[in-house]
């Protein structure tokens, strides 16, 4: 379950399994782009490896996948960071991944008997299976930003299945576009802790602990915004700043572009 983001010089694959694997532009060997062609699988309670994959994995946690889940479970942002994840190294060594904290018998701590107990707002690396996807952050023009991949671990028999799907048809029917476009923000910006921006710091700083709090605690940044009264301090149309202090993902999309500011002094915000 996975997607992955290159650039002209390289491939950065981030993905349940691993993150930050370097390549080569050229795609991973046996790894061929899918065009239009349907491919075969479905995953139902009929399958005899019916959750299998929600047992002993390794899932990392995007921000918009925090985002949903706490909304779903009815808990603010802190307390699910506390309760469902865990920190790991990862392969940014100046900002630390967020992983899912499986339960004492190394599951998915949503997985019931009958499945996954938030299916609706389940994490973008669970519903892009049986894809792996990559963008090209600097296409040529008219070149493909986007490219699709058919993985196959030996233990999903969903493969086996008779289903015939697009990826055009399961990008839609697994509701991605939204996940995919935040995604990709935050993988820019993922990108710009990489390059260690808060040097002189040092592990957990203020700036790398403000930034934790923007990325991933989304209630207490909302609360440090009203606080601070940040929104004041730009140039902000008045439906914009209407929808930031009201939807979750607008606050996260200010918030990534407020620590470009803060971080970079480059950004598409405007100061009064």
């Amino acid at each position: 379950m996975s997607a992955f983001f290159f650039t002209v010089a390289e491939i950065i694959i981030e993905s349940q399994h691993g993150r930050g694997v370097k390549m080569s532009k050229q795609f991973p060997p046996g790894m061929v782009p899918l065009g239009d062609e349907p491919f075969t699988f479905a995953c139902h309670q009929g399958v005899a490896c019916f959750t299998r994959c929600c047992k002993g994995v390794d899932m990392f946690l995007f921000p918009h996948d925090i985002l949903r889940l706490r909304r779903t479970l009815a808990i603010d942002s802190g307390t699910f960071i506390g309760k469902y994840t865990r920190l790991s190294q990862g392969g940014n060594p100046y900002f630390p991944a967020v992983m899912l904290k499986l339960d004492e018998r190394g599951w998915c701590p949503f997985l019931t008997d009958a499945g996954c107990s938030v299916y609706d707002d389940r994490p973008s690396a669970c519903r892009t299976y049986p894809l792996e996807r990559a963008v090209d952050r600097n296409p040529g023009p008219g070149e493909q930003r986007e490219f699709y991949f058919l993985t196959n671990h030996d233990y999903c028999l969903g493969h086996d299945e008779q289903a015939k799907v697009t990826v055009r048809q399961w990008v839609r029917n697994q509701r991605l576009d939204q996940f995919n476009t935040m995604n990709d923000l935050w993988a820019e910006l993922d990108t710009l802790f990489s390059t260690n921006p808060w040097k002189g710091e040092g592990a957990g700083g203020e700036k790398q602990r403000l930034a934790f709090m923007v990325c991933f605690d989304i209630d207490g940044f909302r609360k440090f915004v009203d606080h601070h009264d940040i929104l004041r301090q730009f140039r902000l149309p008045k439906d914009v700043k209407n929808r930031i202090q009201k939807e979750d993902e607008e606050l996260l999309k200010f918030g990534f572009e407020w620590l470009k500011m803060l971080l970079l002094a480059k950004t598409s915000l405007v100061r009064r």
